[in-house]
């Protein structure tokens, strides 16, 4: 089965206002993480993170920071940057504008932050420029299909060292459905990179670029 890890250049040139990739001079990752913080598994992320003195990107859903504060404040005080991704996860295809842009907002009064992914990657055109004057929408270079029951673990690592270049924005995800691919892939895609001398780096907002 093929899986597409890196998005179409289409794709790319119809919300080219976003951030897809962040090229540096040095050797540069940006670990991102989808969907959480999930007890157990966020943990579990922040701690390998925590052995290789790596930052990343945490995308969170705004009921799950609701339920799980301590694990948010916890992703905050050791250095990592957040993003909105939406209060119940909505697909956008699927969600009326308006009630898309309040789930959004609603989840901000959770997650301070300017930093926007949408949940599947997929927004109207409607709710990406009205997003996008409040928030800088970050998408991905490489998505690691983690959270793929099809794909086995040396799989999912394969393809994310096989598509990672100078700037890429990497998706993998803290939830449930990604544990076991998650498990194997990360530590090993993070040791990997950093025998070749790549550092991983947070996403600043807007305001801070």
């Amino acid at each position: 089965m093929r899986f597409l890890i890196r998005p179409p250049k289409l794709i790319r040139k119809l919300y080219k206002e976003s951030i897809w990739r962040i090229e540096q001079k040095k050797p540069t990752i940006y670990l991102t993480f989808d969907d959480g913080p999930i007890p157990g598994l966020t943990t579990w992320v922040l701690d390998i993170l925590k052995r290789y003195h790596v930052k990343a990107t945490f995308f969170c859903v705004g009921e799950n920071v609701k339920k799980n504060p301590e694990l948010y404040k916890r992703i905050i005080d050791e250095g990592h940057k957040t993003g909105n991704h939406t209060q119940n996860h909505f697909k956008g295809w699927k969600t009326k504008t308006q009630l898309y842009l309040d789930n959004v907002e609603t989840c901000h009064l959770l997650v301070n932050s300017n930093l926007f992914r949408p949940p599947y990657g997929r927004l109207k055109m409607s709710q990406f420029k009205l997003i996008s004057n409040s928030y800088k929408v970050v998408f991905w270079d490489v998505l690691s299909h983690d959270y793929s029951s099809k794909i086995t673990p040396e799989k999912c690592l394969q393809n994310s060292i096989k598509y990672t270049r100078n700037g890429s924005i990497i998706v993998f995800h803290d939830n449930i459905k990604a544990e076991k691919n998650l498990k194997y892939t990360l530590p090993n895609y993070i040791e990997h990179f950093l025998n070749l001398n790549y550092s991983f780096e947070i996403i600043k907002a807007t305001n801070e670029l």
